[in-house]
C-alpha cells in the first residue's frame, strides 16, 4: 500500500467491512444488531464454561462465568454467573472435575434463555478465554439457532498470547519452526507469578484468564 494510501482504504479495511456485510445479512434477529456495533474501547469480555463433558456435539454447557475488563480492571461487580439446565444430566466423571451434580444445576436456566443473558452481557467487546476455541464451540451451537450465526465478537486466547511472550524470549537459535513450550495453565499462572483461584469454577476460571490476559498484555508492550 503506498504511503499516500489512506488507511482506510487499504485491504485490511475491506476485509473489515465485508466481515461486518456478511454478518450484517446472516443476522436473524434485528434485536441482537448491538452484537455488530463498535465495542467500548479498551474494553473486553472474560469467559468460561463449564460442560458435561468435551465433545462439542453431544455434551452440554451446564455452566457459564463471564466478567468485564476495563482497561486494567477486573470488574468483578459487573460479572455474569450462570447454571445452565442440561437435558441429558450431568455424568459422573464430570461431577469430579466441576463439581456441579445433577441436583446443583436443576433448577438452572434453560439454555435459549441463558444465552441471551450472556450476549447482552457481553455485547459487542472482545472475548478472552483459556482454551476458548471449545467454549466458543459449545456457545456458538446454542447461539447460532438464535441469532443466525457464531459470536461475532473478535476472540483472544491467552495460551496464544503466553506462547508468543514465552517465544520472543527465546534465543534466536530456538526461534526455528514451533517452540515446545508449557502452555498448560497453571504453568501459564505460576510462570506470570499470579493468584491461582479454585480451578474448575466457571467464574474464578474467567478471572484468572482476565488476570492473565491483563498481564500479558503489559508484558508484551515493554
Amino acid at each position: 500500500m503506498s504511503a499516500l494510501t489512506p488507511p482506510s482504504s487499504g485491504p485490511r479495511h475491506w476485509l473489515a467491512q465485508a466481515k461486518r456485510a456478511w454478518q450484517q445479512h446472516h443476522l436473524s434477529d434485528p434485536a441482537y444488531a448491538f452484537l455488530l456495533e463498535p465495542p467500548p474501547p479498551n474494553e473486553w469480555v472474560s469467559l468460561d464454561c463449564e460442560t458435561t463433558g468435551l465433545n462439542r456435539r453431544s455434551d452440554e454447557i451446564i455452566s457459564v462465568g463471564a466478567v468485564r475488563i476495563v482497561g486494567d480492571c477486573i470488574m468483578t461487580s459487573e460479572r455474569l454467573e450462570l447454571l445452565v439446565r442440561p437435558d441429558k444430566g450431568v455424568p459422573g466423571q464430570s461431577v469430579r472435575i466441576h463439581r456441579l451434580r445433577e441436583q446443583d444445576v436443576a433448577n438452572g436456566l434453560p439454555l435459549a434463555q441463558a444465552m441471551h443473558q450472556l450476549l447482552h452481557f457481553i455485547g459487542s467487546r472482545p472475548l478472552v478465554g483459556y482454551y476458548l476455541e471449545f467454549d466458543v464451540a459449545m456457545l456458538n451451537r446454542a447461539i447460532a439457532p438464535l441469532i443466525g450465526m457464531g459470536l461475532p465478537q473478535p476472540k483472544l486466547e491467552v495460551s496464544s498470547l503466553y506462547y508468543d511472550y514465552k517465544f520472543k524470549q527465546l534465543p534466536p537459535s530456538h526461534q526455528q519452526g514451533n517452540a515446545d513450550l508449557d502452555l498448560r495453565f497453571a504453568t501459564l499462572m505460576a510462570d506470570l507469578q499470579l493468584p491461582v483461584r479454585d480451578a474448575h469454577d466457571a467464574m474464578n476460571d474467567a478471572v484468572m484468564a482476565a488476570m492473565a490476559f491483563i498481564k500479558l498484555r503489559h508484558l508484551s508492550a515493554v
